[in-house]
């Protein structure tokens, strides 16, 4: 069937998104059981351990209302860990650590949490067990002094009175404490203002019984390590970025060695805690890495020599080996194949799908399969991104036309985008819409230089790979130069707005919890975040005036197409009032705008019903601003400002529901 762009029907409606879809995450596994963390929309984002027994029953282990997730650092992980029988986890609501009793043998266990810190103004994250001492060594976050800076130190809970001991302190933040098999070793890594932890990190080691004396092995302010770790020798290992490249070392008693030199990521940006890309086993080590947007698992023997592993995934979020036997259990995804807990059988190679983020089964023909691109970009330089073209076997385009283009930013800036399945891409695709997935210069994976192009460069260098990313696609005529849209969440809602002000390609936009007021995030967010600016604009207040020149919200004169803005009323990391204030400024210019508020929801919507909400909302704005009709039935919203519709008009922009 022949109709425009935009209108076509699809079977991935935002009502089967939201019902079908969870998070998957986190394997483990412990005797003969799984286990991994879901997040579930349908329960307004609360994440649950969830037990996958011998016999294929699954069944939760954290019974409502308990929600597994940190606030350290506000993007929190790790916030959960096992030992033997006895699960500990951090509890959402409260920040406090609880432990639980499991069983292996599929017998119901009827106690309850209990609650073992009991500290109102204390975080906890990423802990690991010291059986040695009885103890959880974990990143606490003080948040005691009212109107100062949280404070964040490496330190101790006892197991069996829940008192927490600070272990080593006098750093801004603290990460991934690995302990030595005899429990002599203490290993953790930490950074300070202005440096983020893909800037600069120190690797310290210290004797566990008096981590006050530690010394520093490795690291510095143009030096990012992260996960250290000891084999069953005692041996210390750690990736570092050294040469350009996050790759794995050894460290020996003086020195150190590089396992496998290798233009290829063995680390990924620490923006939560928990990251697992390699693990030891007695004949060497499996590790995760990635090259040109895709994710590879490798074994690395003794010997030096290496391997990659056939499996199926081509994004690879982190693994866990199963000591006892050769199962490895991947959390991954394809172009293809949704993210899921996916076991995969060393000695045979067979692979086993344990629970998926989706069950849904669609036909091939309403899935995009997208196409890895590299293209030329400003200052005789290239970008990368994933190309999705307007997929749906029912529906062709009018002939000779050219689809509606979104052009889609990650978050961070310092992230990346993959290619594995998504339905919130394929439910613009299927639609219509071709989709342009930017990994924009500064994005992750592809080496140190490449992070950092961004240097100084936020709010240009992302701008102009979007402009030319989406000029490229014109020029292949791919992408209608009249239906040009682009979207973003956070960092990448910034680079939307920044683009939408600065430049005059795109003819419609999207942010998700955006910036608009570079000077009120550096003002305003939080402790993790607070310096980041340093480094992608310049030192504040003394640089204000870069700051001023690249806030969308001070180019309201130069910005002249309409845009719709999310946003949670309870982010902490971008206030609402810097949406607020770009929807009152385009409201009083008279540019079409749409403001959806959203309760409850923080940086990041969790809810099911806002997830549905948004989609379908930045559907019709679309329609109303390119003039199709959605095939979906959405009731409406009021856009402010649009002469095309009477009804579209609200004259209090902070009343929208």
């Amino acid at each position: 069937m022949q109709a425009d762009y935009g209108s076509w029907t699809s079977p991935i409606t935002s009502d089967l998104i939201v019902a079908e879809m969870i998070g998957v995450s986190g394997p483990r596994s412990q005797g003969s059981s799984q286990y991994w963390l879901e997040s579930r929309p349908q329960e307004a984002g609360r994440n649950v351990i969830v037990q996958r027994l011998s016999n294929g029953e699954t069944r939760e282990v954290t019974p409502t209302p308990f929600n597994v997730r940190t606030r350290v650092h506000e993007y929190g992980g790790a916030a959960w860990w096992m030992h033997a029988q006895r699960i500990y986890f951090v509890n959402f609501d409260d920040q406090q650590i609880y432990s639980l009793l499991t069983t292996d043998d599929g017998s119901e266990v009827t106690a309850a949490p209990q609650k073992l810190t009991d500290a109102d103004n204390l975080r906890f994250a990423n802990g690991i067990m010291d059986t040695h001492q009885q103890r959880i060594i974990c990143v606490v976050e003080d948040h005691s002094q009212a109107g100062q800076e949280p404070q964040n130190y490496l330190g101790a809970v006892a197991i069996a009175t829940g008192t927490v001991t600070a272990l080593h302190q006098g750093h801004d933040f603290y990460a991934a404490p690995a302990l030595s098999p005899n429990g002599e070793q203490l290993a953790w890594i930490t950074w300070d203002h202005p440096a983020m932890p893909w800037d600069g990190t120190q690797l310290w080691q210290a004797s566990a019984t008096d981590p006050a004396g530690a010394t520093a092995i490795t690291g510095g302010s143009q030096e990012s390590v992260q996960q250290p770790r000891y084999d069953g020798d005692g041996n210390l290992h750690y990736i570092s970025d050294r040469s350009g490249w996050w790759n794995l070392y050894r460290q020996n008693e003086d020195s150190s060695t590089c396992l496998w030199p290798m233009d290829a990521e063995f680390g990924v940006p620490q923006w939560a805690f928990g990251s697992c890309t390699y693990q030891f086993q007695p004949e060497g080590i499996v590790c995760l890495y990635s090259s040109h947007g895709e994710s590879y698992l490798a074994r690395l023997n003794i010997d030096g020599s290496h391997h990659v592993i056939s499996q199926p995934c081509t994004q690879i979020s982190s693994f866990y080996i199963d000591a006892h036997t050769s199962t490895c259990l991947l959390a991954g995804a394809s172009p293809t194949q949704f993210n899921a807990i996916i076991a995969l059988d060393f000695e045979s190679g067979v692979t086993k799908t344990i629970k998926s983020s989706c069950d849904l089964t669609l036909d091939p023909g309403y899935y995009a399969v997208p196409q890895a691109i590299t293209y030329p970009t400003a200052d005789d330089d290239v970008a990368h991104g994933f190309y999705y073209p307007p997929t749906n076997k029912d529906f062709e385009p009018p002939a000779g036309s050219a689809p509606p283009l979104i052009v889609e930013l990650h978050g961070g800036p310092t992230s990346a985008t993959h290619s594995g399945l998504s339905l919130s891409k394929q439910y613009w695709t299927s639609r219509g819409f071709a989709v342009l997935d930017v990994n924009y210069r500064g994005s992750t994976g592809y080496g140190r230089a490449y992070r950092e192009k961004l240097r100084h460069q936020w709010g240009v260098a992302d701008v102009d790979d979007t402009v030319y990313g989406a000029r490229y696609l014109v020029e292949q005529r791919l992408a209608d130069p009249a239906q040009l849209a682009i979207k973003g969440g956070s960092a990448g809602g910034y680079t939307t707005l920044a683009a939408l002000a600065l430049r005059d390609t795109f003819k419609a936009g999207a942010s998700y919890y955006g910036i608009g007021d570079l000077e009120a995030l550096a003002r305003d967010t939080h402790k993790f975040e607070s310096r980041y600016l340093d480094s992608m604009i310049g030192q504040y207040p003394k640089e204000i005036a870069v700051y001023k020149a690249r806030s969308p919200i001070n180019h309201i004169d130069k910005l002249s197409c309409p845009v719709i803005f999310f946003q949670g009323l309870e982010d902490k990391v971008v206030l609402p009032n810097q949406a607020e204030q770009m929807v009152e400024a385009l409201s009083r210019k008279g540019i079409p705008v749409a403001y959806v508020p959203f309760e409850g929801e923080q940086h990041g919507f969790r809810k099911s019903e806002n997830i549905k909400r948004a989609l379908d909302l930045e559907l019709y704005f679309y329609g109303k601003v390119f003039g199709f009709t959605p095939a979906d039935v959405i009731t409406p919203i009021d856009i402010i400002n649009l002469k095309s519709s009477t009804s579209d008009h609200q004259p209090d922009p902070m009343k929208q529901d």
